[in-house]
């Protein structure tokens, strides 16, 4: 067994954890865990369109 398993140095983005159902207390707060979901998930998705530039092997 290798003790020093090969890392990838261009790991695929990871997708941010959405929040839980009951996260959102609805009160209209100014950082909102939805909003700031939806600012982690525009920056996910623009790393991930760059990774597959990067990567045209992969099918998805």
């Amino acid at each position: 067994m290798n003790p020093n398993p090969a890392v990838d140095p261009d790991p695929r983005p990871l997708p941010p954890e959405a929040p839980g159902p009951n996260e959102c207390c609805g009160s209209g707060c100014p950082l909102c865990v939805l909003d700031l979901y939806s600012d982690e998930l525009g920056r996910y998705r623009e790393a991930l369109a760059a990774w597959k530039l990067r990567h045209p092997d992969v099918l998805d």
